[in-house]
């Protein structure tokens, strides 16, 4: 026997301290709810977490722009109604003012009345009696979306990032809803016969026959009755090539918002199995770790007791020099 070193409780105290700093370890997980605390937990697990987190923040930001990309298109659809609305009722008040039978002056003027009113509220109109309307005040975060700015032909582009990764954009274009751009505002046309109307704004109460110039098919030259007949068909040719306009780009941010939307399921599906995969890689498996646990706590106490039976195996030495 030997007194000088206790091998036996040496042994034990190495047994006692590797018990205890697993039982450190497994407290510090199970209070965290982390298996990977630091790197030397798991180097090569907390570098893939690590990326992981990174694409899953990206997409929640991802569906997030997606978000805000519906709003800005609900917000033009929304004023593109209202256009379409005033576009119907300028159609029903021309119809009414060609019913001359009953019309006269002054019952004209109102219709013009209304009709230049609600031209100038879809906005774009010149001159004296220019005013904000719906093409000039429809915004999104400062942004007019209706004035021609993100028209496909020269304007600019509504990029909206959609993904987690460079690349992955979407682009819309608005056309310009303005009277101008309808083709409603002073002007000329011509209709399927080749014969040249001025629209001159919409004025119904004031329609220039003089300035409807040509012939008819049979080769005669235009009447005033066949002037005011043609007149009033392309201002209703108008209307309609207006209406279709703006229904055309009503169309086109339907299609892009219902692309958003499926968007925003496949980022939200493609984060939550992102999050779930990430999660069995960082995060602990509490009944297992609780098991771990309590072994390596009775293990510490096993320890100890062993310890203290370890340190009393020297007094035995005095036994032998009585």
């Amino acid at each position: 026997m030997r007194i000088n070193h206790n091998i036996a409780a040496l042994n034990t105290l190495n047994r006692l301290s590797a018990n205890s700093n697993a039982s450190q370890k497994n407290m510090e997980k199970l209070s965290s709810g982390l298996r990977i605390n630091r790197a030397g937990d798991d180097a090569a697990g907390l570098a893939i977490s690590e990326k992981m987190r990174g694409q899953i923040r990206g997409l929640e930001m991802a569906s997030k722009n997606a978000q805000d990309g519906i709003s800005l298109i609900q917000t033009a659809e929304g004023a593109l109604t209202e256009t379409h609305s005033i576009l119907q009722r300028i159609r029903e008040l021309t119809v009414q003012a060609n019913n001359t039978g009953t019309q006269d002056t002054t019952d004209l003027s109102a219709i013009q009345d209304e009709i230049s009113s609600l031209l100038e509220e879809i906005g774009g109109t010149e001159g004296e009696n220019a005013s904000k309307g719906i093409s000039d005040r429809t915004q999104f975060n400062g942004k007019n979306l209706l004035d021609g700015t993100f028209k496909s032909d020269g304007g600019e582009k509504l990029q909206f990032q959609i993904g987690a990764n460079s690349g992955q954009t979407i682009s819309v274009n608005i056309e310009n809803m303005s009277v101008t751009a309808l083709g409603l505002a002073d002007g000329t046309s011509k209709d399927e016969d080749g014969k040249t109307v001025t629209t001159a704004g919409f004025k119904i109460a004031e329609i220039d026959v003089t300035k409807l110039t040509g012939k008819n098919k049979d080769g005669t030259d235009l009447s005033e009755d066949d002037k005011k007949k043609y007149s009033f068909e392309n201002q209703l040719a108008a209307i309609d090539a207006a209406t279709k306009q703006v229904s055309a780009q009503r169309s086109k941010l339907g299609a892009v918002q219902n692309r958003l939307e499926h968007t925003i399921n496949n980022l939200s599906a493609s984060s939550e199995n992102l999050t779930a995969a990430e999660s069995r890689i960082r995060d602990v498996d509490m009944a297992k770790e609780m098991s771990e646990f309590t072994k390596n706590n009775i293990l510490s106490q096993a320890s100890q007791a062993m310890l203290a039976q370890a340190n009393q195996q020297p007094q035995n030495v005095l036994q032998l020099l009585r």
